[in-house]
């Protein structure tokens, strides 16, 4: 068997930076899901540091509606060469939990308690962009239910596609 051996040559390092989250003040509690992602997207309020760590950012949201892009990158590699599934997985998961939040009034959040991944072709470190959009389906006093798919950006082919279920967390 022959061993890999690496030269400091070799090594690739990548840095990210991200906002802590902020204080929850009452200004923060009084504003909706919507309202929160879009003043993420203008920068008023820091967006979830996750985004940072893989690489992939919120591109738009509006009511029941929201759109994630990625980049995939050889920092994102499984030991089989491809882009490690966790990362479609996330993806979907920000657009699906994102979507719903887009219809939940201020003080009320939710979380995810079931995701549902199918994934249709396998993604390259030299993928270029993947666009998801999520749509939420139903929004109810307790739960939700959404539905989200991943395409390429260049050549509009469907990478994966998923559902969530989420409950919805009510304060008092």
């Amino acid at each position: 068997m022959t061993t890999y051996e690496s030269s400091s040559a070799e090594l690739r390092s990548r840095t990210h930076t991200w906002q802590p989250r902020p204080e929850m003040t009452p200004d923060i509690l009084g504003m909706s899901g919507l309202e929160i992602l879009q003043a993420s997207m203008k920068g008023q309020l820091p967006g979830a540091s996750m985004m940072s760590t893989l690489g992939f950012r919120l591109a738009d949201a509006s009511e029941g509606t929201a759109v994630f892009e990625g980049d995939p990158g050889d920092h994102l590699l499984n030991p089989m060469g491809t882009v490690h599934g966790g990362f479609l997985a996330t993806l979907l998961d920000s657009a699906l939990g994102s979507a719903v939040m887009t219809l939940l009034p201020a003080g009320v959040s939710y979380t995810t308690v079931q995701l549902g991944v199918h994934m249709i072709r396998p993604v390259m470190a030299d993928t270029p962009t993947l666009r998801c959009e999520g749509t939420a389906l139903h929004v109810g006093r307790s739960t939700a239910t959404a539905e989200a798919r991943v395409v390429g950006t260049r050549d509009g082919k469907l990478y994966a596609h998923g559902t969530t279920t989420c409950v919805v967390l009510r304060v008092g």
